[in-house]
């Protein structure tokens, strides 16, 4: 079976399940690291709305055509989507987005997680990368999040030094930026 018949790209139709899989995804990152009430403002149905708003238009009005966002797919009669990655030309100001892409969001499904989905997504991406001609990926990633992290630095990804913190309602959320080069 090749990647092409597990991950896609995300259409308009996928949004709803995009939208699920986001806020499943900050409830289990973001839940032990921030307040209660903050975690359940991130991921009300007013901030899902949001969402499916921005997932739409990054599906069918990308700032560009390097900007991405992918689906992964499981089961055997209907593909149900299972993950998503999003990606595109590097947003820091110390990277060169003719050259640097970065990794927007990387998702699964809980209830799909450790299938190779993740992998399949990261895979995929890289494929389009090399195809739009970058030379390096970066992500910000939560430092608490050890499941991202561990995945990406499985596949050859490592710290780069740089670090940020987020203030959420409040609360700094420490993050660290990892990188990969995908030359071919």
């Amino acid at each position: 079976m090749t990647t092409a018949a597990f991950v896609r790209a995300a259409r308009a139709a996928d949004v709803p399940t995009l939208v699920r899989i986001q806020v499943e995804a900050w409830r289990r990152a973001y839940g032990p690291i921030l307040p209660t009430e903050v975690c359940a403002e991130l991921t009300s149905d007013e901030a899902a709305d949001q969402f499916r708003q921005q997932w739409h238009e990054a599906i069918t009005a990308p700032p560009s055509s390097r900007h991405r966002v992918l689906a992964a797919t499981a089961g055997t009669t209907e593909r149900e989507v299972v993950g998503l990655a999003s990606f595109g030309p590097a947003q820091d100001p110390d990277r060169w987005p003719g050259t640097d892409a970065e990794l927007y969001a990387l998702h699964v499904a809980p209830e799909h997680g450790r299938a190779g989905h993740g992998s399949r997504l990261l895979n995929a991406m890289v494929d389009h990368l090399l195809e739009d001609r970058f030379t390096a990926v970066y992500a910000w990633v939560l430092a608490a999040d050890a499941g991202l992290h561990s995945l990406l630095e499985s596949t050859g990804w490592r710290p780069d030094g740089a670090r940020r913190e987020l203030d959420v309602a409040g609360t700094a959320v420490p993050m660290l930026r990892l990188h990969a080069g995908i030359e071919a």
